[in-house]
């Protein structure tokens, strides 16, 4: 047996045992299940989800340990970046940090084990460098992750915010408090922006619960990290404040992030044309050049040297 089948046949049997074992632990047991089914019978399944990432947390909990800080993290950036990313679930910290320390053992542990079972020859110096790389790769991998899914929501959000200034603008015109008018905002905005939605939501839950104008906005522009979301917050704190027309204060606003939108837009169809030179000149042009000068090459070859052609 080559040793390229040996090696998919041991990552084969590691991940058929990881799996099992995750599945006898996620298991409930008859009672925790009836239990859970009377809980979420209007959730559309939403319990079973909801318990298997528990089980998960609970299972990644003692690698969590070996990567999370000591103390006072929660008041570093990475906070603030789970914030904007609309990750508040307790759980998720610990899936991140599981994650990092997960995959900064199991990506070397790999490497090494191809490296034996294929017989690739590494030098003794050259072999820790190589494992310490692709750990430092598996440690730092799940920070791009992050960092991605946090780029999508702001840019989510950037993009559905005119739209939302301008319905809350109607909604002040009609008559409705900001208070209203955020709570009817998020409402309409449910199908074409989720994280706008729960955002504002969440503006108006702590309203209700007795935080001030002023606080429950400020708190809005650091969950979402969007510049454009801060900038609203200071235009509508500073109505607030001033007693000015909070409806002619939205409309200037949401026109000047239109306008914004627009040229986010245009510089971006602009980068297009730069963007396809590498994959025409990598991919699209040898393939043309071959199809179009390859039958004349041949036959300059074949008239110039018929001796080696055989003609």
């Amino acid at each position: 047996m080559s040793p390229q089948l040996v090696f998919l046949a041991v990552v084969f049997l590691a991940v058929l045992a990881v799996g099992l074992v995750v599945t006898y632990f996620a298991n409930p047991g008859p009672t925790r299940g009836r239990l859970d089914t009377l809980a979420v019978a209007g959730q559309a399944g939403g319990g079973k989800a909801k318990q298997w990432i528990e089980k998960v947390v609970q299972l990644s909990g003692p690698l969590a340990k070996l990567s999370v800080p000591q103390e006072g993290w929660e008041n570093t950036p990475l906070r603030t970046r789970f914030m904007n990313a609309g990750l508040r679930d307790p759980s998720a910290p610990l899936a991140y940090f599981a994650a990092k320390t997960a995959l900064a053992l199991s990506l070397p542990a790999l490497v090494y084990l191809w490296s034996v079972l294929a017989g690739t020859p590494a030098r003794a110096e050259i072999l820790p460098a190589v494992l310490l790389i692709v750990a430092a790769v598996g440690y730092y991998l799940p920070n791009l992750v992050l960092r991605e899914i946090v780029r999508r929501r702001k840019r989510e959000i950037f993009e559905s915010l005119p739209d939302a200034i301008d319905l809350m603008t109607v909604c002040v015109e009609a008559g409705l408090g900001l208070d209203a008018a955020l709570v009817r905002v998020a409402e309409e905005s449910e199908l074409t922006s989720r994280p706008l939605a729960e955002e504002l939501r969440l503006v108006s839950l702590e309203l209700r619960a007795g935080a001030s104008k002023e606080k429950a906005l400020r708190n809005l522009a650091l969950r979402t990290g969007v510049e454009e979301v801060d900038g609203l917050v200071a235009m509508l704190v500073q109505a607030d404040r001033f007693g000015t027309s909070i409806a002619d204060s939205l409309r200037v606003h949401s026109d000047s992030l239109r306008t914004k939108r627009r040229l986010r837009a245009e510089e971006a169809a602009a980068k297009i044309a730069v963007k396809l030179v590498f994959p025409l000149i990598l991919g699209i042009f040898p393939a043309m050049l071959v199809v179009l000068a390859g039958p004349a090459v041949i036959r300059i070859y074949r008239h110039l040297f018929p001796i080696l052609t055989g003609q």
